[in-house]
């Protein structure tokens, strides 16, 4: 089903939980895969070195900063020689509940949040989509969440950063649509990655995996698969969709 040899990837925060999925998803089936991290060198050069094929390369970079995200594309394009597919998965999540909170702890969850979860990936897609533009290419996947549209009362800026990035994304669809540039995003619910996994151990573990009708959570391969799918040649009919991954958790239409 899935086919990228040739294909140059870059993965934002892709050491740990979905981006490496999907780091090893399209390793797996061919395409030369480039991670970004910002702290965690070691864990990042593990997942190179371990990827099948050859010629993947990891990046340190704060995405949020303007310089830093133009230098991480400039670096994949330098190394590859091209640049196919930017997955945007870096992410943060901080409670902030309001009722609890002071306002300089409210203040910098916003501000850090926003940072990491739209503002970077704004200066990612703008970054690539100026090199996609050149060779009239390119596809973008932003990983959401379903929090952008069930709210989340603990981490409003959590929420608000993820419909942020929805809207940006299809805001980019249509911008970048003239171009063949494909844009889209994939919205997961809650994730089994090893940084959940104190919170599923927990009390609230249980309750978290009967939100979902099939009373799991997801797996980060799930979402790996569904970001494959729609970067794979066929799909480009599909840009500006928001693919919901959440074991139907939460229902919209």
């Amino acid at each position: 089903m899935f086919e990228f040899r040739e294909k140059k990837v870059l993965i934002t925060g892709g050491s740990r939980g979905i981006g490496k999925a999907i780091a090893q998803g399209y390793a797996l089936h061919g395409a030369e895969v480039a991670i970004t991290y910002r702290k965690e060198k070691e864990l990042a050069e593990t997942l190179i070195n371990s990827l099948p094929g050859s010629n993947h390369i990891c990046i340190q970079s704060d995405i949020t900063i303007d310089g830093e995200a133009e230098a991480a594309v400039s670096k994949v394009i330098e190394e590859f020689d091209s640049l196919d597919i930017v997955v945007n998965n870096a992410g943060m999540f901080i409670d902030h509940p309001i009722a609890e909170i002071a306002f300089k702890d409210w203040q910098n969850a916003w501000h850090s949040t926003i940072a990491t979860n739209l503002i970077g990936p704004a200066n990612i897609c703008y970054y690539a989509a100026k090199y996609m533009i050149t060779r009239n290419q390119g596809k973008i996947v932003n990983i959401s969440s379903r929090g952008a549209n069930r709210g989340e009362p603990k981490a409003p800026a959590y929420g608000a950063s993820k419909a942020g990035l929805n809207s940006m994304s299809q805001s980019l669809a249509i911008a970048l649509a003239p171009y063949n540039i494909f844009v889209g995003v994939v919205a997961p619910g809650f994730v089994e990655t090893d940084m959940a996994t104190s919170l599923l151990s927990s009390e609230q573990g249980e309750a978290i995996k009967q939100q979902s009708p099939m009373h799991r959570v997801g797996r980060p391969d799930e979402i790996a698969k569904a970001v494959m799918m729609l970067t794979m040649d066929g799909m480009g009919y599909a840009t500006g969709a928001i693919l919901d991954l959440n074991g139907a958790s939460y229902l919209r239409s």
